[in-house]
């Protein structure tokens, strides 16, 4: 495989998966908007690796504690423990529905219109998530309406375009909870849910007989894990200071483009 189109996937991979833009909405302009062909369930694995680990390191202390919570290890520590059943509640969502899915035939997820719609409709929810007032400011405000409002928006994330961080961000500043505690839980969250999908997606590569990852996959995994890391900590810091306009404005410009595109006929309408 080209070292160009693995470096091209590691970078959209590593830099969007995080932030509120949708990385499955870009992975999927690949074979659209250049020449290469896609690049295969078992690059995409490698990939959605490479983010985990990212997500996993940065959120080390947090990760440690809710388990050592969870497993009695940490007597008294109740708000990790509860924080960790917030995420185990809202992760049964999107699970059961990306089960569903991800077995389904349904031709509208693989229309260009449905990326270009889902951008501009999705940004706008981001947008009017963002004028929300901010109610709480702790990771500790989590409950379970939090849990299962966030959990059920997070199934948005299926449709591509969506984005998973956009959806699940929006909802929690639709709920009160401001920028930085919206984001960290949404980071939080992504770890069950990428390894869900990914779990999903190695069966599938299994049963296909294509599991093999090689030299190909550990390029990309690494290179997604260095990118996402950096895009993490520059999105914590820029949310730390200001707000969601600049992914608000990202895609209602690719959403228009992507229409644009398809009205002049310069890509094709099929994602596929």
């Amino acid at each position: 495989m080209p070292m160009s189109l693995l470096i091209l996937v590691a970078a959209i991979q590593g830099l969007t998966e995080f932030l509120p833009v949708s990385s499955s909405g870009h992975l999927v302009l690949i074979p659209i908007v250049t020449n290469f062909a896609y690049q295969g369930r078992a690059i995409d694995v490698a990939a959605h690796v490479g983010t985990l680990i990212a997500v996993a390191v940065y959120l080390r202390a947090e990760i440690i504690a809710i388990l050592c919570a969870l497993l009695r290890r940490s007597h008294g520590d109740k708000h990790n423990a509860r924080l960790g059943i917030m995420l185990v509640m809202a992760t049964f969502p999107v699970m059961f529905a990306g089960y569903i899915v991800n077995y389904a035939n349904w031709r509208w997820l693989d229309m260009v219109h449905t990326l270009a719609i889902a951008n501009l409709v999705f940004a706008a929810i981001l947008w009017g998530a963002d004028k929300m007032p901010v109610i709480q400011h702790d990771l500790k405000a989590i409950g379970w309406r939090h849990a299962l409002v966030i959990g059920a928006a997070q199934i948005c994330a299926l449709v591509p375009g969506a984005s998973r961080s956009g959806v699940t961000m929006s909802a929690a500043r639709f709920l009160g909870l401001d920028r930085v505690t919206a984001a960290r839980f949404s980071l939080l969250l992504s770890l069950p849910t990428i390894a869900g999908a990914g779990l999903l997606k190695t069966i599938d590569l299994v049963n296909s007989g294509d599991a093999g990852l090689g030299s190909d996959g550990v390029i990309v995994a690494v290179l997604s894990a260095l990118l996402a890391w950096l895009a993490i900590r520059w999105m914590m810091g820029w949310l730390a200071v200001a707000s969601f306009k600049i992914f608000v404005y990202y895609r209602l410009a690719l959403g228009g483009l992507l229409l644009l595109a398809l009205i002049q006929g310069w890509i094709a309408p099929s994602i596929t």
